[in-house]
């Protein structure tokens, strides 16, 4: 017994050592087992593109599917890259437990026809083994890197000339260029326009590899998920990073949209989900930022799971799934709803448009039925929302005060009204459906009459998704959960660097170029706003 106080700290090591021997183990069998799964697609593909090419186009099913074998190929390719490179991180912390490297296909060498850059890296002044100066040039290595010059390809030739020192006869050589990706061959350029087309532009990558092969720069689908896989890593702490500055607000826009998953035999439903920081409105200095994730469903856990660590106002509809955030004697602190006026005001449009109305009568369509109700409702909401357009931006102090003087009687009136002619009306007449609506959610309704930070309507985050409603008519559908995840992830980076005036492809390119060689601690310098202002400082300065 008097040997264990002497043992406890060898055994915690002991512990710790074999818990990072184990944890390195589990990530090395995941990244064999993504890589199997990537294997095997992509012997699936080929196997079915020999069947086209001996049988011909049997009919059109044929071509969609050889579309979602390819689609599944290259979320399994960008899959195994993350796991190859989480294995090797994990590896890295153990002595026990070697490495996974995943055995890719031969890569064709560079096309002869595409120009040649050669950049000679600066040798050695002095031996890295005794300090002598007497070295003498033995050769050169040649690192080779596929670089993208808008609209045109360039192999850029990393020259590393050898020296020997005539002292100890020992080789001096300077280190070789940094890739992005641990054995990469794509400049951060390629990368960021292979990413910005992908999740910015909504370009598979089945289709990016058609393209660079009619440009003369053949790149198979799975070379392009590989290297889609490793940004991802990549990038990671710096979506983290941006996370943490949008659920620092005092005040979000939340929202999701629908998004079909490939499934065996058929599409699931899943969602998209986005959080978005804008304090402009209410004069805040803050940089505007959104944050999106993937779930294969639309439970009420995954956004309690997301704003766990939240407390602040939430501006958002009235999905049932939030409800749980608001509930009293959070861990993380209080939510406050703030509901939107737009969604509101929505259901009373419909029954009061006059345009679509106008619009049916020229091409001979018979009208709707136009509501006197809804029309009423309109115009009263559309009064709020005209106070609003005067304030907008102004601090949260005087946005509260004109709202106090104009805005409270407005809508104490508009509350008497439908009270009024709701009692008129029967419970399934759409107009008391859509006052039902607004009158059961009285106090997240007129919370913005008390507090200058909200806003009328949650149209920051339908811009966010709106990006996302009109790529899917390109990209159709997701090719597994884990490609769900990864889209998430850049649509954060592409979106919030488009919401602080960024090009996201130029900001991208600089970022993967840095990224690796920057201080963890000064990670936030990376972030579009504050890449924007350094490159406004740097360009000022010259």
């Amino acid at each position: 017994m008097g040997d264990g106080p002497e043992k406890l700290p060898e055994d915690i090591e002991a512990l710790q050592a074999a818990l990072l021997a184990t944890r390195a183990e589990l990530a090395s069998v995941r990244a064999q087992q993504s890589d199997d799964h990537a294997l095997i697609a992509h012997l699936k593909l080929q196997i079915e593109k020999l069947n086209r090419d001996s049988y011909g186009p049997r009919s059109e099913r044929t071509a969609r599917l050889l579309g979602q074998l390819e689609l599944a190929l290259e979320e399994l390719e960008a899959s195994a890259t993350e796991d190859e490179l989480a294995a090797e991180m994990a590896a890295a912390r153990t002595t026990k437990v070697a490495s996974f490297t995943r055995k890719r296909p031969s890569r064709e060498p560079f096309p002869d026809h595409l120009p040649r850059e050669r950049v000679l890296v600066p040798g050695p002044v002095a031996c890295a083994c005794c300090g002598g100066s007497r070295l003498s040039k033995l050769g050169e290595d040649i690192t080779k890197t596929l670089e993208v010059i808008p609209k045109s390809g360039n192999v850029i030739q990393h020259v590393r000339e050898k020296f020997s020192c005539r002292d100890c006869e020992k080789i001096s050589q300077a280190p070789a260029p940094f890739h992005v990706i641990a054995r990469g061959w794509a400049g951060p350029s390629l990368l960021a326009m292979v990413l910005f087309e992908k999740f910015g532009q909504h370009q598979p990558l089945n289709r990016q590899a058609e393209r660079y092969a009619k440009e003369g720069v053949p790149i198979s689908l799975s070379t392009l998920a590989d290297q889609v896989g490793g940004c991802t890593v990549a990038l990671t702490p710096l979506f983290r990073r941006l996370e943490a500055h949008v659920l620092s607000a005092e005040r979000l826009h939340g929202n999701d949209t629908t998004v079909p998953v490939l499934a065996k035999g058929k599409t699931d439903t899943g969602r998209i989900w986005v959080y978005v920081r804008d304090d402009k409105p209410f004069g805040g200095q803050a940089p505007p930022a959104a944050v999106f994730y993937y779930s294969r469903d639309r439970a009420g856990e995954h956004p309690q799971a997301h704003l766990a660590g939240y407390s602040g106002i939430f501006q958002a509809d009235a999905y049932g799934g939030y409800g749980k955030l608001y509930e009293v004697g959070r861990n993380a602190g209080p939510i406050l709803e703030a509901a939107c006026w737009v969604h509101a005001r929505r259901p009373f449009f419909v029954m009061a448009d006059l345009a679509e109305n106008a619009r049916r009568k020229v091409q001979g369509k018979k009208p709707a039925v136009i509501s006197p109700l809804a029309l009423e409702a309109v115009r009263r909401i559309d009064a709020l929302f005209e106070i609003e357009r005067g304030i907008n931006g102004e601090t949260p102090e005087q946005r509260r005060a004109v709202r106090q003087e104009r805005s409270v009687p407005l809508v104490a009136d508009l509350k008497v009204w439908m009270l009024e002619q709701r009692a008129k009306l029967s419970r399934r007449n759409d107009v008391a459906k859509a006052m039902d609506y607004m009158l059961k959610r009285r106090d997240a309704f007129t919370r913005f009459l008390d507090d200058g930070r909200i806003c009328l309507s949650n149209n920051a985050a339908e811009r966010a998704l709106r990006g996302i409603a009109l790529g899917r008519k390109s990209w159709l559908f997701c090719g597994s959960d884990r490609g769900g995840d990864r889209a998430a992830m850049m649509y954060s980076l592409i979106v919030t660097a488009k919401m602080n005036d960024v090009d996201p492809q130029a900001w991208l390119a600089d970022v993967l170029a840095r990224i690796a060689a920057h201080p963890v601690q000064r990670l936030d310098e990376l972030l579009p706003w504050n890449w924007r202002d350094r490159n406004k400082q740097v360009n000022q300065a010259a």
